[in-house]
């Protein structure tokens, strides 16, 4: 078996991992474009999505796998179970997909209340059945007490694609509108919350939903979108770098026009966070051309989780690519990087 050569001109700056690497910010992607993509390196991998395209025979399939060790279980909105069953058909949604069939593996601790594990699995099964999918197969592993972190999940996820879109963040078009489907930074403002029980005068709830509805909602509409995207650990802000630099294209946005909640805003203010940053679990952005924007707006606020859509910047093409910068409320210019560390362990 030839080696595998993992030398770079820019070695890896850590040698040991730490939590930041799983931070969706600059170290996880040194993580992945450094270590992980050359030693499992394909063209399927290369397409860099959340899901990988795949044909078999004539179909089109999406196929998607993550794992979830969200910290509290437990979460206004929510849990870890609808959590791993929404973020897995979100992924594949971003592709256009159809959800089909779910996994679901268990690494649980000793010592977990099986009435927990019941109320969890309870949710994975009824967000399911409301997405119209199956889990068909799973495993379940028991850790020590003290090594687990009560529980983890891991789901993967099958979809058949049947638009004749080719969505993907090389379809992205100079002069794209970028839209938003709802307010951002609910999701992980409600998990630091909670978990530090800290108490503010308006509930904030977790965003926490299942996608695939509004986006296929999307697509049978006609609506050309070039690319779609949810927003997870890393917030709008990380995801628009990922695409900006996978298009090779500047992507301005108004900050003003991002919807947020006044009591996230707050929270945000209070806690030291840049909202573009937090974690999301039921907002993702949108590319389509410039002439479908208000189709796109239209059909999206038809639906609950769509009803705060709104345009929040657009693409131009010109070097540098790979750059993100925002108008504040100032009218000023700022520019948006990676993080370089951990903002909010353990949101999803």
């Amino acid at each position: 078996m030839a080696e595998i050569n993992l030398n770079c001109p820019l070695p890896l700056p850590y040698e040991q991992i730490v939590m930041a690497h799983g931070g969706g910010g600059r170290l996880m992607q040194q993580l992945l474009d450094r270590l992980i993509q050359p030693v499992f390196d394909n063209p399927i991998l290369a397409q860099k999505q959340d899901s990988a395209v795949i044909t078999v025979n004539s179909a089109k399939l999406a196929f998607t796998t993550d794992s979830y060790v969200i910290k509290p279980l437990f979460f206004p909105g929510g849990d870890i179970g609808k959590l791993a069953v929404c973020g897995t058909l979100n992924d594949l949604a971003m592709s256009g997909a159809k959800p089909l069939y779910l996994s679901c593996s268990l690494i649980i601790e000793e010592g977990f209340p099986l009435a927990d594990l019941k109320r969890i699995l309870q949710s994975m099964q009824q967000s399911a059945q409301k997405a119209g999918v199956k889990i068909v197969t799973g495993d379940t592993k028991v850790v020590e007490q003290g090594k687990g972190d009560g529980l983890y999940i891991n789901t993967a996820g099958i979809g058949i694609i049947e638009s004749a879109l080719a969505i993907s963040p090389q379809k992205i078009h100079s002069g794209d509108s970028i839209i938003i489907n709802g307010d951002i930074a609910r999701h992980g403002i409600a998990i630091m919350l909670e978990r530090e029980s800290m108490q503010f005068d308006h509930h904030i709830t977790s965003d926490c939903s299942d996608l695939s509805g509004i986006v296929h909602g999307l697509l049978d509409s006609g609506v050309q979108a070039h690319c779609m995207r949810d927003l997870t650990r890393g917030g709008l802000a990380s995801v628009l770098l990922e695409l900006a630099s996978a298009a090779d294209c500047h992507l301005e946005i108004d900050e003003t026009a991002v919807p947020i909640h006044e009591a996230v805003s707050s929270a945000c203010e209070i806690l030291g966070f840049d909202p573009l940053y937090v974690a999301n679990e039921g907002c993702f952005v949108l590319f389509v051309p410039e002439h479908q924007t208000y189709q796109a707006l239209e059909i999206l606020r038809l639906d609950p989780l769509g009803q705060q859509a709104a345009v929040i910047g657009k693409v131009i093409r010109p070097k540098p690519g790979g750059m993100v910068t925002v108008k504040t409320s100032f009218g000023t210019s700022r520019v948006l990087n990676l993080l370089s560390g951990e903002q909010l362990p353990r949101i999803c």
